[in-house]
């Protein structure tokens, strides 16, 4: 079971915000990137997916768009915000591929593995035009 989200943080120190809801996103589906025991790969990162992010996923073996109901994934498309493992995005940032985080809904486990000054650079708001994702 998820820790209270009241208590989490998030990467700035704040509480964690939530990521999103459509599709219902985290690792607990939740809505929010909270983190617990069971969480072994820590999807503590709120990205706002990029085609070339969702490429990049696919071509180490981590395919984000083909929907799995198995598991309650419904394939993401570009502009879908979704709690990603800080490792991968990481992977995705050392190839050149990395896409926009939400800081605020990023949770503050994501500092074991990404530096907050490279996140910073990546982060934004969930801009209103999705289109150029």
């Amino acid at each position: 079971m998820a820790e209270d989200t009241s208590a989490e943080r998030n990467v700035l120190g704040g509480p964690l915000e939530p990521c999103g809801t459509e599709p219902l996103t985290g690792f607990y589906r939740d809505g929010c990137c909270s983190t617990g025991d069971e969480d072994s790969g820590r999807h503590t990162i709120c990205a706002v997916v990029t085609a070339e992010f969702l490429e990049h996923q696919r071509s180490i073996g981590n395919d984000l768009s083909t929907p799995v109901r198995a598991y309650r994934f419904p394939g993401l498309k570009p502009g879908d915000r979704w709690c990603v493992t800080a490792l991968n995005w990481l992977r995705a940032f050392n190839s050149g591929s990395a896409c926009p985080v939400v800081l605020a809904s990023t949770h503050e486990h994501t500092l074991e593995v990404v530096p907050l000054d490279i996140l910073q650079q990546y982060g934004v708001d969930v801009p209103d035009d999705l289109a150029g994702l």
